[in-house]
């Protein structure tokens, strides 16, 4: 279907606002980094007028500042191990067996905490966490892969229809069993949403305020750079520029994963699967 002239030029339009929104939050972060206080008042908005990088450095010579990286790291690459080793299963588990009352019942309920928001639970997880005596790091790990369920597992049976049966059956005359059968042939074939899990959650759990909030604000040694960045911007308050270098590296490492994981996202990978 050819696109008129005036609708071509509205859609461009659209795309080029939604890209400022997107390009101009990132831009004033990098640039209200790398500039003088004395930059900054004479022009909030003019690029910086050398690399200047002190700011990074009075960010990291802060005490606590690699502390804090290695525990929203540890967090973060423990999460997303368990997220993507468990969801694909319970995923894999539900597709091949949607047809049955026990398995459709289970997938539902698992759906159903999509439309629970978190300030409905946010009090109830306090309390148990509490009295299991999980308000650490294991306690939070435990939180993120169980709220990832929901989304993960919506995201993986829709995508898992596309794989085709045959697969399954052809593996099993070979003398694949279940667990061969995933391992080997249907767990490769997800790479492409097993990507966006991998980046949707990531995303999520290292800038999550508010889980670590709750569960890790008894001492500076147990937050994380969500954490540390918000305490760090009261003590600074009066310094936007190591505000903002603290924002840019955080959001250093989101960005280098986005970078080498997006081109999964696209991408056939059953395509030819099956002849």
């Amino acid at each position: 279907m050819k696109i008129s002239l005036p609708l071509r030029i509205l859609m461009y339009a659209f795309l080029g606002i939604g890209t400022l929104f997107i390009i101009g939050p990132v831009y004033m972060t990098i640039v209200m980094a790398m500039k003088t206080t004395e930059e900054t008042a004479k022009s909030f908005f003019s690029p910086p007028s050398g690399l200047y990088l002190e700011n990074f450095r009075q960010v990291i010579e802060k005490a606590g500042f690699w502390s804090v990286v290695q525990n929203s790291a540890v967090i973060t690459i423990i999460s997303l191990l368990l997220m993507l080793l468990l969801i694909p299963m319970v995923s894999y588990a539900i597709s091949r067996n949607s047809s049955k009352f026990y398995y459709k019942s289970v997938y539902l309920l698992i759906l159903s905490g999509i439309f629970v928001p978190f300030q409905a639970v946010m009090l109830p997880i306090y309390h148990h966490m509490s009295n299991l005596k999980m308000l650490n790091q294991t306690g939070l790990v435990v939180m993120y892969v169980t709220l990832s369920f929901a989304q993960g597992i919506f995201l993986c049976v829709g995508f898992m229809k596309n794989i085709p049966l045959e697969l399954d059956q052809a593996s099993k005359i070979d003398g694949c069993g279940v667990w061969l059968t995933f391992t080997r042939i249907i767990y490769p074939l997800m790479m492409p949403i097993i990507a966006t899990i991998l980046i949707l959650n990531s995303l999520w759990i290292w800038n999550d305020f508010q889980l670590p909030l709750i569960m890790l604000n008894r001492h500076p040694d147990f937050w994380t750079l969500p954490l540390f960045i918000y305490n760090f911007k009261s003590e600074v308050s009066s310094n936007y520029n190591l505000s903002f270098a603290a924002f840019a590296l955080s959001m250093a490492p989101i960005t280098i994963l986005y970078a080498f994981t997006q081109r999964y996202i696209i991408g056939g990978l059953t395509e030819g699967a099956v002849k």
